[in-house]
């Protein structure tokens, strides 16, 4: 069963991958949307955990799992969980003597000792560093006979582990109201929020382009340069309630961060087209680029901005194009 989080990569191809691996299997999969704010755990007024939001989403799985287990007549659940942060999280209330984790407890004897006794003795080893894992990943891949490469690259899979992540989602959370589509502005390395409520998304490449695309709202702000194959920002904010003093110093102050992304060849200024998506017609605004990103975080109340070594490599990208 493969259950889905907003905050995991997909894989397109995941059911042709585990049908090649186990042909007689049936595969099922069920969404989590339900469920993302227990995922991140993030209570009012605390900052991310990263250890805490692992517990829950574990909790999670197995409960999924359990009531699915006892749905289809199944007597245990294998997990192929991993634990990389060397803590072995308590199972979840009825999985008892049910569960069975390979990488925390090895291989179940091939002898007719029950298999929920075995779950019960057998001690959790506690694994921290990830090259101890790799190894014994390859160990028992070669006692089983199989491929110890990991097509899905479960390690890396999971939003959460990004450095600054979890950060943008805690944020997100302490608003008032927020859809999923706001939650897939986070993907985005360029991504700026300024207090008390505007948010600034910034697509360099194609794939990022076309992506943002499909995130526009009709009341969003769309802002790109003049130049061709230049970056294109999302600027969404509650403008009916901002005075024209105040939506006029967003536009300019977005100009400037998209100038600022944009290919050049000196730092002078350069038009910049801003409209927003339910409008047809185009305004522009010749914007000087910013030097650093610190000038942005000194000018502007930034909540959560691109680190200085993303900006840092997008604009060195921009320069050579």
């Amino acid at each position: 069963m493969h259950l889905r989080s907003p905050f995991a990569c997909l894989v397109d191809d995941l059911r042709e991958i585990v049908k090649a691996e186990w042909p007689a299997a049936t595969y099922r999969t069920q969404s989590l949307k339900r469920e993302y704010r227990k995922l991140v755990g993030v209570r009012a007024g605390e900052p991310f955990s990263l250890e805490r939001s692992c517990a829950n989403c574990r909790e999670i799985l197995y409960t999924r799992g359990l009531h699915y287990m006892e749905r289809i007549g199944a007597d245990y659940i294998v997990s192929g969980e991993m634990p990389y942060d060397g803590r072995v999280f308590p199972e979840t209330e009825g999985l008892d003597g049910r569960l069975l984790r390979p990488f925390f407890s090895g291989i179940p004897p091939r002898t007719s000792k029950n298999l929920s006794t075995w779950c019960r003795e057998q001690p959790r080893t506690r694994i921290s560093r990830p090259e101890e894992v790799q190894g014994k990943m390859e160990k028992l891949a070669n006692e089983l006979g199989l491929d110890s490469r990991d097509p899905l690259a479960s390690r890396y899979r999971c939003k959460l582990r990004r450095p600054g992540f979890g950060e943008r989602v805690a944020n997100l959370f302490s608003e008032a109201g927020f859809t999923l589509n706001a939650l897939r502005l986070l993907d985005y390395p360029l991504y700026y929020k300024i207090r008390p409520d505007t948010k600034i998304v910034v697509a360099v490449t194609e794939e990022e382009k076309r992506e943002l695309q499909n995130l526009l709202l009709p009341q969003d702000l769309r802002v790109y340069p003049s130049t061709p194959h230049g970056p294109m920002m999302l600027v969404r904010t509650q403008w009916q309630e901002k005075s024209s003093s105040e939506q006029q110093h967003l536009v300019e102050l977005a100009a400037r961060i998209v100038a600022t992304h944009t290919a050049r060849q000196n730092g002078g200024p350069i038009p910049v087209y801003y409209r927003f998506e339910r409008d047809d017609r185009a305004s522009f605004v010749h914007a000087t680029p910013f030097s650093t990103i610190e000038e942005i975080r000194v000018l502007e109340e930034v909540t959560i901005a691109p680190t200085a070594e993303v900006v840092s490599a997008t604009v060195t990208a921009c320069t050579t194009v």
